[in-house]
């Protein structure tokens, strides 16, 4: 009998919500995440807009040791498996050791501890190898958040971390699902965490060009599929989800959002930063993972798309979903909820797969916002600038990353 699995607890923090409550309510509301740059002085930037996280205090949820030793993608990766974890109803203390050996951590990041690497890098230069920190290490690898998650709780069940840049929170989720899938575990904690925010990160992706520099409007600089859209708003946190084994998930009365029933997984083959044009990887991504969740093209009722705001993005992903769906690409309802978080990069991925839960449980669909000036290649229904109520019984969550990684994860409605 196949094991199904799913969702039983979720946990964000976002450049509009540090909570999944006010999140989604502020993806309904359509409320912008961006913002002058707060984290250092970027005065020497083309862009010296983000969205980063507001009024966020990891010492609400952690003790100042353990902030001390972590980098700050730790902390945000840390807190929302604390909120995911305590709304699945687990109570880790009373789990059996059994229990714990089948709970496991597949936890990303893509970046990592860029902030620890950037302000060590100065130490050992300005004072010497001597001052650098004994934590610098553990403190810059993208999987310390799964380890220190598991320390936590003693689950000691697979515990690792995928790294696929932009694709990384649902590579992880994939990955999870099928531990489950195939009886490694009954319970993986997941997502994706990352917290970018250095002079140097932003000046990268400035060289890069593929930041907005709409520095007079930082609100509207995210506008997915419009023609005037001209780069990505970076933006940071994370996003925790407990994927379970349904029986195991019956048999303690946790409650449902969601049955994750497939994902997908491919590489354009085409280049380190650009998409395929004709969004290729994305189509072999979205197949794979129809087919391995059962289903056919027009059962979808909405897709949670990469859409980045970037003028060659946002028309490759829109192309391969016609390709691919058809006919039927124009009866879904589609959005960029990136509109208003902006890309939270390695996070992505979880973020939008909450999004995408929600709009499964509310049957309602979060917007893209900051629409104004059509685009002749970018013609579906993007959910312009309001939320729209409609039965939502299958999701899709897009996640594409530099090097070319593509991955589709689907939802279903619990039944």
């Amino acid at each position: 009998m196949s094991r199904r699995v799913v969702v039983t607890g979720m946990g964000a923090v976002t450049p509009i919500g540090l909570t999944v409550d006010e999140f989604w309510k502020n993806l309904l509301a359509g409320k912008s995440g961006a913002a002058p740059i707060k984290h250092f002085d970027p005065s020497r930037l083309d862009t010296k807009f983000a969205c980063e996280l507001k009024d966020f205090d990891p010492l609400n949820y952690l003790d100042r040791k353990e902030v001390r030793r972590l980098d700050p993608f730790a902390h945000y990766a840390l807190v929302t498996a604390i909120q995911a974890i305590e709304d699945s109803g687990l109570n880790p203390e009373k789990m059996s050791t059994e229990d714990k050996e089948r709970t496991g951590v597949v936890f990303g990041s893509g970046m990592g501890g860029i902030n620890t690497f950037y302000d060590q890098s100065v130490v050992l230069h300005t004072q010497g190898p001597k001052r650098v920190s004994p934590f610098f290490v553990p403190m810059i690898i993208p999987d310390i958040a799964t380890g220190v998650i598991s320390i936590r709780y003693g689950f000691r069940g697979p515990n690792y971390c995928i790294v696929s840049a932009c694709a990384t929170g649902n590579n992880n989720m994939i990955d999870g699902f099928r531990l489950i899938k195939d009886d490694f575990a009954d319970i993986i904690i997941t997502g994706g965490s990352e917290a970018p925010f250095t002079e140097l990160g932003v000046a990268g992706f400035n060289s890069a060009r593929a930041l907005s520099t709409r520095n007079d409007s930082p609100e509207t600089a995210s506008r997915p599929f419009d023609k005037t859209r001209d780069g990505f708003v970076m933006g940071e946190g994370s996003g925790a989800l407990v994927l379970e084994e349904l029986e195991h998930a019956k048999k303690r009365g946790a409650k449902i959002y969601a049955e994750v029933i497939g994902g997908g997984m491919s590489g354009d083959a085409y280049h380190i930063t650009a998409p395929h044009p004709e969004g290729a990887g994305a189509i072999l991504a979205m197949k794979m993972a129809l087919r391995n969740a059962g289903i056919k093209p027009e059962d979808v009722d909405y897709i949670n798309m990469h859409g980045t705001s970037t003028p060659l993005g946002d028309i490759g992903e829109t192309k391969a979903i016609k390709k691919l769906f058809g006919e039927h690409a124009y009866k879904m309802n589609l959005s960029s909820t990136k509109s208003m978080t902006g890309h939270m990069l390695g996070a992505a991925g979880a973020a939008e797969a909450i999004a995408s839960i929600l709009a499964v449980v509310n049957d309602v669909v979060p917007p893209t916002i900051n629409f104004e000036h059509p685009d002749p290649e970018c013609d579906l229904n993007y959910t312009f600038n309001k939320p729209q109520k409609r039965t939502v019984n299958i999701a899709m969550s897009n996640a594409f990353g530099f090097g070319g990684h593509n991955t589709s994860v689907v939802f279903r409605k619990y039944q």
